[in-house]
């Protein structure tokens, strides 16, 4: 066990937790968007950044990443904490203006209008689908591409993954709504401009082509679905 500060509070606490595990046990609300308790932590997003105090050593740091350590003063709230977090969500917020997640978060920070030129992204690089598809369904079809803003989620090579096998985790921990699908029963294939049949995003459709609404598409620029499953239907809900 190790003993910390929080918040003005001495709590006891279990080695081999984050610290926020530690403030989801005790109630203290830290906000979060690439956080997932069925993922391992990734430390992206940085919203649930705090304050944290070892000897004579003060620093910001994620505490979705920073382990339980004897003796650490954590603030939750303070001023330099809250001030990051508001230009995290302001930046959030000017990255996708029309996400209602994102305006949520920001509302939450007491942002109502970005101070940054606005663009109209869905994806937010938060990297839940990309580990939801490698540790929950042990596939790996998708994952980072690129550098600093020229950073995306895509299949390999961009192109139709034979590996994904439609299971929808990266749909259902999608906190944008960047990736999204429909019902398998009414597969409909689009034509992408690369000459591959199969699945494809808005990115690679002209602009009179209808908006695929079946399968796994991700908004980023790569649409993947095994193409067995064209001949499966599903059963049930």
């Amino acid at each position: 066990m190790a003993k910390m500060i929080i918040d003005d509070k001495e709590v006891e606490v279990r080695e081999g937790l984050t610290l926020l595990d530690v403030f989801r046990k005790i109630g203290v609300n830290v906000p979060t968007l690439c956080h997932h308790e069925a993922v391992s932590p990734y430390g992206a997003c940085r919203l649930c950044l705090v304050e944290v105090t070892m000897g004579r050593r003060n620093m910001l740091a994620a505490s979705c990443l920073y382990p339980v350590t004897e003796g650490i003063i954590v603030k939750t709230d303070s001023e330099r904490v809250l001030r990051a977090r508001r230009m995290v969500a302001e930046l959030l917020l000017a990255r996708s203006p029309n996400v209602p997640y994102i305006q949520e978060i920001a509302k939450a920070q007491g942002i109502e209008e970005p101070r940054f030129r606005k663009r109209d992204e869905r994806c937010v690089l938060c990297g839940l689908c990309v580990r939801g598809c490698r540790e929950i369904a042990g596939v790996g079809a998708i994952d980072f591409s690129n550098r600093g803003v020229y950073m995306e989620v895509v299949t390999s090579f961009k192109i139709l993954s034979e590996a994904c096998v439609g299971c929808t985790t990266c749909v259902y921990l999608c906190p944008t709504d960047a990736i999204w699908s429909g019902d398998i029963r009414e597969l409909s294939f689009a034509k992408s401009s690369n000459g591959d049949q199969g699945l494809v995003t808005p990115h690679y459709l002209d602009e009179s082509m209808p908006r695929p609404i079946v399968g796994v598409t991700c908004t980023l620029g790569a649409g993947y679905m095994n193409p067995r499953f064209q001949e499966i239907e599903a059963s049930g809900p």
